[in-house]
């Protein structure tokens, strides 16, 4: 399964509809997204889901939904997002069944580990520095952190692609791909930076 090398975790800007942060990072390359909508109801985020869903069909991108397995499957999404204290990895994939996509969040090595013993087809290592957009941040586990966690992750012959995520920023992009993870998760660098076009995607999807 293709795991996306550049994905965009949806966040609402000042003043602006956060369907609407989707459609500008779809327009500028992104192909692949994350719905992550907090405090709302799963009625409220499964009609967020499908409207999603028609955006990102319309620019031939993959959506994740992150939290609501049933909301990704009626959705028609490409597959859910769970963290360590969401729902278990057996029973999503009980709903979803094996040709969706189930990515898990990870913080240490030893959350890889159980990552791996649960199947998912991807995780999200962080995070990389503190982050406004998620409350009850995990340890910050910064470059070091990720060099140390992969280095045990290649000598255990774990293969599951993993995604930095947390707080990061353009320069940070290539020293976090040296580390030997398949690739990176943004927010607020997509969000925020209109000017970032399909060369970026490229130059970081290779």
């Amino acid at each position: 399964m293709e795991i996306g090398k550049i994905q965009y975790i949806s966040q609402a800007p000042a003043n602006q509809p956060h369907l609407q942060a989707i459609e500008k990072a779809l327009k500028t390359g992104c192909k692949w997204v994350q719905l992550r909508v907090k405090e709302h109801t799963e009625a409220e985020v499964l009609v967020m889901a499908i409207m999603a869903k028609r955006i990102c069909d319309q620019y031939e991108a993959r959506l994740i939904v992150n939290d609501y397995p049933q909301v990704a499957l009626r959705a028609g999404a490409f597959g859910v997002h769970l963290g360590l204290d969401d729902m278990p990895i057996g029973r999503a994939r009980a709903i979803l069944g094996n040709n969706h996509c189930i990515g898990g969040t990870a913080n240490t090595f030893a959350d890889i580990q159980r990552r791996a013993r649960e199947g998912v087809d991807y995780i999200g290592l962080g995070p990389f520095r503190f982050t406004s957009t998620k409350k009850n941040l995990s340890p910050l586990l910064g470059i070091e952190g990720y060099h140390r966690i992969m280095e045990q992750v290649h000598a255990a012959g774990i293969k599951i692609p993993i995604i930095a995520i947390g707080g990061i920023d353009l320069p940070d992009i290539g020293l976090l791909l040296e580390t030997g993870i398949h690739g990176i998760a943004l927010s607020g660098l997509l969000t925020d930076n209109p000017h970032l076009n399909k060369e970026f995607y490229v130059n970081y999807s290779r």
